[in-house]
């Protein structure tokens, strides 16, 4: 029999003190490591109401609002307010206070689906349901559905294999190799561990171009449409598509590689946006930035459309 459970019985928190080793050259906590504490939540509401495994399928837009600085304390609270068979729907928000002021504000919000998977990575029965205990987890539940939809029909799009072509100008690749730590339980990689390396090597190109400090501002979707196990290596490849007055945009396409078949395979790609700033985080211009070939060309125009997008959902967030 199916278990049941309302929204808020999904509850899961985590409080994390931001350290000096969590922040950057400013002082500020790196989107990285906030990603990493938004999937490890995210992950264990999840897998307390599978009561199992549980890996991370996609990650929807996220947008930094506030910075948030050392020695302060992040409050991370994640709710299920979504079950299908083997996914569930998990909201996350996110809270940044200053223990000298106790003051409190609201970091960033996310929303994630996760996947019911058995220790050989197969979706398997989630079983348990949700029931919405009042009109508000209703809302909730019918706001999960449309993401979940919206979701859907995203990764419909993406199933065909991206084209390859020669790296523009500014860009990076890197590769290391996943070790069991790099794993919650079993064989597949944390997505957690994935986000943070992901956001630093995005980072890195940002800061060569910038030639000072960034901060990052949003990412947007992330669907991971392959798993990335133990042992396989991981490459990361990452170009400056846009540049503005202070943003850019920087494109990440994350490989696996199975160094034992040689097979290669696309677990995820998105676009992060990092603003220059200086050292007391404000905001500061960037080199002008002139696309030189057709290709860079197309990746400029492809991500002023993407830069209209997020103004405009930054705007409704806010």
């Amino acid at each position: 029999m199916s278990r049941s459970y309302s929204v808020a019985q999904t509850r899961a928190e985590m409080v994390e003190l931001v350290f000096p080793e969590h922040t950057n050259a400013r002082g500020s906590l790196y989107g990285g490591r906030m990603m990493r504490w938004i999937v490890t939540v995210g992950t264990l509401a999840a897998s307390r109401l599978s009561r199992g495994l549980v890996v991370l399928g996609s990650m929807d837009e996220l947008d930094f609002l506030e910075p948030v600085l050392a020695g302060e304390v992040v409050q991370l609270a994640a709710a299920v307010p979504l079950v299908g068979r083997s996914s569930m729907e998990v909201d996350v928000e996110v809270h940044a206070e200053n223990p000298a002021t106790g003051l409190r504000r609201r970091a960033t919000r996310a929303s994630l689906g996760f996947v019911a998977v058995d220790a050989q990575g197969r979706p398997r029965p989630v079983g348990a349901q949700v029931v919405a205990a009042d009109a508000e987890e209703a809302r909730l539940q019918h706001e999960a559905q449309r993401r979940r939809e919206r979701r859907l029909a995203r990764l419909a799009r993406r199933r065909a294999p991206e084209a390859e072509e020669p790296p523009p100008r500014h860009h990076l690749e890197t590769c290391r190799v996943v070790f069991p730590e790099d794993a919650v339980v079993g064989n597949l990689m944390f997505a957690g561990r994935l986000v943070m390396d992901l956001d630093e090597v995005a980072s890195i190109v940002a800061m060569r171009y910038a030639r000072g400090p960034v901060v990052t501002a949003s990412v947007d979707a992330l669907d991971f449409v392959n798993p990335i196990r133990v042992g396989n290596l991981v490459y990361y490849r990452a170009a400056l598509n846009h540049v503005g007055r202070s943003s850019m945009e920087v494109g990440v396409r994350v490989l696996s590689e199975d160094p034992l078949s040689g097979r290669v395979q696309h677990t995820c790609s998105t676009f992060v946006t990092m603003v220059h700033t200086d050292l007391q985080g404000r905001p500061q211009p960037l080199p002008p930035y002139e696309p030189q070939n057709e290709a860079e060309r197309r990746r400029w125009e492809q991500a002023e459309a993407r830069r209209r997008l997020r103004q405009a959902r930054l705007r409704s967030v806010r």
